[in-house]
C-alpha cells in the first residue's frame, strides 16, 4: 500500500468515524497516514473494541476535547451509555476517582446534548464480606495463582493496609458492575495501565486477559491502539512487558 492509498484510507475512516476528515492544523498527514490510515484499520481487534480502548486511554489523563470526540463516535458504533459510563469508572479506579469527576460529566453533557437519559447507577447493596468474596473470585478468575504474588501478597503487611481496599471496591464493585463484559473491562485495565505508564500492571493484566476471552494479539492491539493517543514510548515499553509476560 503507498502512502497515498493509506492516506485515502484514513480521510475514509475518519469520515466513518466521525463525520468528516478534518484534521488539527499543523499534523499534515500525521493522523490520516498512520493513524487511522494505520493503526485504526489493523487486523486482529475489531473497531469498537479500538473505541473502548482509546476511550479508556483519554480518560485516565483526561483529556477531555479529544475524550468528547471519541465518546461521540462510540456511541455512533453502538456502544452503550452504561458502557460508556463503566469504561469511565473503572478507568478512573486506575487513574484516581478526581478523573471521574471530569469524564463522567462530559458524558452527562453530551448524552444531554443527545437527549439521553444518563444511566442510572447499579446497586450497591452487597455486605462488605460478599464484596470481599466476590472480589477474591473476579481475582482467582483473572490471575490464577499469580492473584496473590507481588504487593497482591496477603501477608505483605505495607501492601496489605491498603490492597484489601482494592480487592473490595476494584475487583469486588467495579468488576461486577453491569455494563461492560469481562473481556471489555480486561481491555480497558490493559488500555488504562499503558496510557498511565504502568507496564508491570500492563503485562499482569494483558496475561490474565487471555482468562476471560481475549487473544494475545487482541491485548497485543489494544497496547498499540493507545500509542498515538498517549504516546509511542508508553506502548512500547507496555509491549516489552507484555512479551516478558508472554515468556
Amino acid at each position: 500500500m503507498t502512502r497515498q492509498d493509506l492516506r485515502q484510507q484514513g480521510i475514509d475512516t475518519l469520515q466513518r468515524l466521525f463525520g468528516s476528515s478534518a484534521q488539527a492544523p499543523g499534523l499534515a498527514n500525521l493522523l490520516t497516514e498512520p493513524v487511522f490510515g494505520g493503526v485504526w484499520n489493523r487486523p486482529g481487534l475489531a473497531v469498537p473494541d479500538r473505541m473502548l480502548c482509546v476511550i479508556a486511554a483519554l480518560s485516565t489523563i483526561p483529556r477531555l476535547r479529544p475524550l468528547r470526540r471519541h465518546i461521540v463516535a462510540g456511541l455512533e458504533l453502538g456502544l452503550t451509555p452504561e458502557a460508556i459510563r463503566e469504561i469511565l469508572v473503572q478507568a478512573a479506579l486506575y487513574a484516581g476517582f478526581s478523573a471521574a469527576e471530569e469524564t463522567l460529566a462530559l458524558l452527562a453533557e453530551i448524552l444531554a446534548d443527545r437527549g439521553i437519559a444518563f444511566p442510572a447507577d447499579p446497586p450497591e447493596d452487597v455486605s462488605s464480606e460478599e464484596l470481599i468474596r466476590r472480589g477474591a473470585e473476579v481475582m482467582n478468575t483473572l490471575h490464577g495463582a499469580r492473584a496473590r504474588l507481588g504487593y497482591a501478597a496477603p501477608d505483605n503487611q505495607t501492601t496489605g493496609a491498603l490492597y484489601p481496599t482494592a480487592i473490595q471496591y476494584g475487583y469486588g464493585e467495579i468488576w461486577f458492575r453491569p455494563g461492560l463484559e469481562r473481556r471489555q473491562r480486561a481491555l480497558v485495565a490493559v488500555a488504562g495501565f499503558t496510557a498511565l505508564r504502568l507496564p508491570e500492571q500492563v503485562g499482569k493484566f494483558g496475561q490474565s486477559a487471555l482468562n476471560v476471552g481475549l487473544s494475545k494479539t487482541e491485548v497485543i492491539e489494544a497496547i498499540i491502539q493507545t500509542a498515538p493517543y498517549t504516546g509511542f514510548p508508553p506502548a512500547l515499553n507496555a509491549l516489552g512487558a507484555l512479551s516478558a509476560a508472554f515468556g
